[in-house]
């Protein structure tokens, strides 16, 4: 059995549903189960609907007609569609009577595109001759708690899963099936979204609890690269890759896997392939426990822009206990998460996103030291071997110096695969095009 996810953009309009079910028609011999985000932008458009709602006005419209047409140009079935699309309207008529939106009635409202998409999908295999079946997460186990828009997997969905899928794997069903990434139920019945990463943590709770060959995630790219294309034309695959490599990528900008959906194959050991829809004999981007050969000095290179660069500094807390834990109390009372941090006995300096409203924040913090902000600052990550680190700093700094680039922070130590650093925004791109051609060219 494999696990293979497809994200929105996989399943956009009619041509790519057929391209996506050709893929999943290749692979049917490994007994595949297939994680459907919604087509496109449709979660968008639904919350869109949500906020016209809110002012009074109904409109299915737009969602309605891409859902249709495309129904239509498959040639499939669409009575399942047109009923969910009457209890989405039901869904906003109360919206708009109530003139509110809660988020629970957001999680059963986005759900929707989910709901949609696997049932498209399933039909056309079906009129393609490839017996396939529709699932909501919550007919295949899932079970979260009830924190809405933002819901955890409750543990007893590592037991649910295999009692729906086991006969699916071991051949006695061989209907393929089509499952809703991003959304479950709670106990009391009631739909929940995942929140980030959402449909990612669907594919790899599948794969974890059903002792899965892999979980493949599909991509517009040939697997992970060193780099962005868009900045590095000469990007290149990476054959393997670690968990913890992963979620450093992912935590620090690459669009490869959210951190969080590393969990659950992380405690089985279960492979994530990062494959390409558009080169489906490409072996991709491995995504294992430990690297089966030499460790890389050098992975990847990714970046964060548009972030804010905070200093605090308190001479007069020099040898006094308490300074770090008064600083982290106020990032908690504000709820603002730090991304990279570097600490001296009377100096912090740490990086927040460039979105967050600072003003009550360095109020607070400069009753304690001398706080400064720097906007429009990148932080540069380098994913590496640091038992290399040393080499690895002075190849790359060296470039980066000839080139005149000053590097403004620098943060190592905590993770084992990581370097990262700050520059100004409008110098990443020219950094990790220097640093590409030092470490990989």
């Amino acid at each position: 059995m494999i696990v293979m996810k497809f994200g929105g953009s996989s399943v956009a309009n009619a041509e790519r549903i057929k391209h996506v079910a050709s893929i999943i028609q290749a692979y049917k011999e490994k007994r595949p189960v297939v994680v459907l985000s919604a087509m496109g932008d449709t979660t968008d458009h639904l919350l869109e609907a949500a906020d016209l709602a809110v002012t009074g006005t109904v409109d299915v419209a737009g969602v309605a007609k891409l859902h249709e047409d495309t129904a239509k140009e498959l040639g499939i079935n669409i009575d399942t569609i047109e009923s969910l699309l009457n209890e989405l309207k039901t869904l906003l008529t109360g919206i708009s009577m109530l003139k509110e939106i809660s988020k629970r009635s957001r999680d059963y409202l986005v759900s929707f595109g989910e709901r949609m998409s696997v049932r498209m999908m399933a039909s056309y295999l079906e009129s393609q001759g490839i017996p396939a079946k529709f699932y909501d997460a919550w007919d295949v186990g899932f079970v979260s708690d009830s924190n809405y828009m933002s819901a955890e997997v409750l543990d007893e969905t590592w037991e649910n899963i295999p009692k729906y899928l086991t006969s699916y794997k071991e051949g006695k069903d061989n209907e393929i099936p089509i499952v809703t990434g991003f959304i479950a139920k709670d106990k009391k019945g009631i739909i929940t979204t995942l929140g980030r990463g959402g449909s990612d943590l669907t594919a790899t709770m599948i794969g974890a609890a059903m002792n899965a060959e892999e979980v493949q995630t599909w991509k517009d790219v040939d697997g992970i690269l060193t780099t962005d294309p868009r900045v590095v034309k000469e990007a290149k695959p990476v054959p393997e890759v670690t968990y913890e490599e992963a979620q450093e990528l992912a935590m620090f900008g690459s669009q490869v896997l959210h951190p969080r959906s590393m969990v659950p194959v992380r405690k089985s050991g279960t492979p994530v392939r990062v494959k390409n829809s558009y080169n489906i004999e490409s072996k991709g981007t491995i995504i294992v426990e430990k690297h089966s050969g030499k460790v890389p000095p050098v992975c990847a290179i990714t970046s964060v822009k548009h972030v804010q660069l905070i200093d605090m500094v308190s001479n007069r807390m020099l040898g006094a206990c308490g300074f770090l834990a008064h600083i982290f109390n106020n990032f908690l009372k504000w709820n603002i998460s730090i991304d990279v941090i570097a600490t001296s006995e009377v100096s912090v300096s740490c990086t927040v996103s460039g979105k967050e409203k600072l003003e009550g924040l360095v109020e607070d913090l400069s009753r304690a030291c001398d706080v400064s902000v720097r906007k429009n600052r990148a932080i540069i990550t380098i994913i590496c071997d640091v038992l290399h680190s040393s080499d690895i700093l002075s190849s790359g700094f060296e470039a980066l110096s000839e080139e005149g680039i000053n590097v403004q922070m620098i943060s190592q130590g905590a993770s084992k695969v990581n370097i990262s650093f700050i520059v100004n925004d409008d110098e990443a791109d020219k950094a990790i095009t220097i640093l590409h051609k030092a470490y990989f060219d």
